[in-house]
């Protein structure tokens, strides 16, 4: 591998980690990346890693993931980066020493100059490098190191994937939104569905499953925003199982307000805005159609006041 030829042969400033949701933290890490390899002239190079190492380290246990493979290379293209470098997390990847992956895959491959990182950050076997002993070893390798401080939240303390996943789980999307900067999202396929919400006057898009690693809020019904490549719509939420029709299934089920194209097979993003409702079992269509007249209003109240401005972007704009 250290006998390759590099990707980046300006030289480049790089950055390393798993980065699950890429909030405030993680962006203020890209910013003074872009930053400083603007000042070198050199590539703007973020390496990452798929699947999460979690999910090859927990035993079992992984932790849920605040965004998949797809959403998180969305949002950090979105970054001022030139290259995102995703590479694949096995045992034998987590074994190897964090000198040998600075030589053969940062140093070698990406003919890396400096290396970025929060204080949390770290690399190699058992995290063998961290930002206490990665200024040695780039002293001793020829690289520079900057570590970024870590962004406080309102209260002083630093914002991290594992409390913004805590916070979504208790469906404070609040906080949630404040830690990422932006509302939580997940991104999907419209598929075909029983067709229910037309026989009762609130047509729907159906999302295909969520992918079983993707972190999601309590089940209900939200205030929501949906995306596509060339619109924006307001829109009331179901997610989780629908009882009044006998259906236990976990699904994403969007009204969209004002929509008249049709979405089949196009990939969408939704954003929660904010909850309405648990899930309920009602005792007939009636009483279901009623509550979901509520609902929409109680939805385009809340929509109201956020804009529908879209952040959908072309390909390879910047």
């Amino acid at each position: 591998m250290s006998e390759a030829m590099p990707l980046f042969p300006g030289g480049s400033v790089v950055t390393v980690g798993s980065f699950d949701g890429v909030h405030l933290g993680h962006q203020a890490i890209i910013a003074h990346l872009v930053a400083r390899a603007a000042k070198r002239g050199a590539a703007a190079v973020l390496v990452t890693f798929e699947p999460h190492p979690g999910s090859v380290l927990a035993k079992g246990n992984p932790p849920a993931r605040l965004t998949t493979a797809l959403e998180r290379l969305e949002t950090v293209t979105e970054l001022g980066l030139d290259r995102v470098v995703v590479l694949r997390f096995d045992a034998a990847l987590a074994a190897l020493p964090a000198e040998r992956f600075a030589t053969d895959v940062l140093l070698a491959r990406c003919g890396m100059q400096e290396l970025v990182l929060g204080p949390d950050h770290g690399f190699g076997q058992g995290r063998g490098a961290d930002s206490q002993n990665l200024p040695g070893l780039g002293e001793r390798l020829g690289f520079e190191v900057s570590v970024v401080a870590p962004v406080p939240d309102a209260r002083g303390e630093a914002i991290s994937s594992t409390r913004i996943r805590t916070a979504l789980a208790a469906g404070d999307l609040g906080r949630v939104t404040e830690w990422l900067g932006r509302p939580y999202r997940i991104s999907g396929r419209v598929v075909p569905g029983a067709g229910r919400g037309r026989t009762i006057g609130l047509p729907t898009i159906n999302l295909e499953g969520p992918p079983p690693e993707k972190a999601l809020p309590p089940d209900g019904v939200y205030a929501a925003l949906v995306e596509w490549g060339d619109g924006t719509a307001g829109a009331m939420l179901n997610q989780g199982p629908r009882p009044s029709v006998g259906d236990a299934r976990r699904s994403l089920e969007a009204h969209l307000f004002g929509l008249t194209q049709d979405l089949y097979g196009r990939l969408v993003r939704v954003e929660w805005v904010e909850r309405l409702r648990d899930t309920q079992r009602f005792p007939s269509l009636d009483a279901l159609r009623a509550q979901l007249a509520l609902d929409r209003e109680a939805a385009l109240k809340v929509l109201a006041r956020v804009p529908l401005t879209s952040t959908v972007r072309p390909p390879g704009a910047r």
